[in-house]
């Protein structure tokens, strides 16, 4: 084998092993500056991988010739650089996604299929939670967790003073089904005899014994409209069997 020093520049398109890169162009339709490679193809510190693992194996940079940034926040070390891998834009993977170790999102992350746990545990984006450094206790965490239900609900919570009506937001017009609303009434300081007189798309009417002003707290849930409406229980030795939509839920099992 040839020890080559120098750089090498390929203006055209690079082929490494058998196969023909279609996606890349043939002939005279090629993509000038591509490359194939077969594989298996290491990058980075070879002695990382003892066995094939996989087309592209990358591993932690240590070229000695790199620069050794320094990444505030960076959560693994290397001689020079933290990172085994780095995009800088928009990925794409169109094949399961094994980690090892966490995984570190800094902004929103979506599925449009299940989210699930092989190793038995909870998902904390499935269930909604949130965690965070205890406001009041040192050495503490608080984590709160939505409540589950067998309907697609929301609720909207507050407190009446001296007013007969409860304004719905906006927003429940055409998002909330209004047969589906129910109301829990909490009078405050006195009994007041208060009722729900009527529910429309955008209020809650009350009314009190003899004209007394109301004075309590409120509690408002609604089924929501936008997707098919939750089937509690169902058939099925899955969460594959469910008989709707699975497209539109998170799975945790």
């Amino acid at each position: 084998m040839a020890n080559l020093v120098d750089d090498q520049a390929v203006g055209g398109q690079q082929c490494i092993g058998a196969g023909l890169p279609i996606a890349l162009g043939l002939g005279s339709a090629k993509i000038r500056g591509s490359s194939f490679v077969e594989g298996p193809q290491i990058v980075g510190a070879a002695a990382q991988w003892p066995f094939v693992g996989a087309a592209l194996m990358v591993a932690p940079l240590k070229n000695g010739d790199a620069p050794n940034p320094t990444i505030p926040g960076a959560l693994c070390t290397g001689v020079n650089n933290p990172y085994s891998l780095a995009v800088k834009g928009s990925s794409v993977f169109l094949g399961p996604i094994d980690a090892n170790e966490n995984v570190n999102v800094g902004m929103h992350l979506q599925a449009q299929g299940h989210v699930t746990s092989n190793c038995g545990g909870h998902i904390l984006a499935a269930k909604k939670n949130f965690d965070i450094k205890h406001p009041t206790l040192d050495g503490y965490r608080l984590r709160h967790t939505c409540p589950e239900a067998p309907q697609n609900d929301v609720y909207f919570r507050g407190k009446v003073v001296n007013d007969k009506e409860i304004k719905l937001p906006g927003y429940w017009k055409g998002f909330v089904d209004t047969a589906s609303i129910t109301v829990s009434l909490t009078p405050i300081g006195a009994h007041q005899n208060v009722i729900v007189k009527r529910v429309d798309e955008d209020k809650v009417y009350l009314q009190a014994q003899g004209g007394m002003p109301i004075n309590c707290y409120y509690h408002i849930f609604g089924e929501r409209t936008d997707g098919e409406k939750l089937i509690p229980e169902y058939q099925g030795l899955t969460s594959d069997d469910y008989p709707g939509d699975n497209s539109e839920y998170n799975i945790n099992t």
